[in-house]
């Protein structure tokens, strides 16, 4: 992945990790890379405690169709868990964003990569998303501005729970506690 930056608390950086294992199952032959790595889900699965022992972070991604709920006692010592996106029309990660934040509890850095845009931002932050690797053909710096796409959200979704209709309602009529 050539551009080698991220997009993260929606500023641009250099991104530190490789993704092991997403070209070719033969990328998974010892030694992995130095540095931080993130490696397929049924890779973490069998081989965790032995990758926790590396001395750099180590972190899972899932493909499209790998059950997030299989991670559910497997997050200890993961630093990042990201999803792999290999055309932008195929939208299961969404939902894989959303389990992992709301039934698996996972606060770490939850990330999307592969074949990444702009539009796809804004959405991807709303389904619990908080890092991006775009597609090495665009440029993250002029992606930035897709967060401010819309100043009003109706549905509540992972980044903000409370749906526009129930924060207008709590606004109309304020609760007051005399306890």
């Amino acid at each position: 992945m050539p551009h080698d930056l991220v997009i993260r608390g929606r500023t641009v950086a250099p991104d530190p990790w490789r993704y092991v294992g997403v070209l070719s199952a033969d990328e998974l032959g010892e030694p992995l890379p130095e540095g931080p790595v993130a490696v397929p889900l049924a890779h973490w699965l069998e081989n965790g405690a032995a990758l926790a022992q590396r001395a750099t972070p180590v972190g899972v991604w899932l493909k499209p169709d790998d059950e997030p709920l299989r991670l559910a006692g497997h997050l200890e010592g993961l630093a990042l868990i990201a999803v792999h996106f290999p055309k932008f029309t195929d939208g299961r990660g969404y939902s894989t964003a959303t389990l992992l934040r709301r039934r698996l509890g996972w606060r770490g850095e939850l990330r999307a990569f592969g074949d990444v845009g702009r539009d796809q931002l804004f959405y991807l932050a709303r389904a619990g998303f908080d890092a991006f690797r775009l597609a090495d053909h665009r440029d993250p710096r002029k992606a930035l501005s897709a967060f401010d796409d819309f100043s009003v959200r109706y549905q509540g979704s992972v980044d903000d729970p409370v749906p526009l209709f129930r924060k207008r309602l709590a606004e109309a009529c304020p609760r007051t506690d005399h306890g």
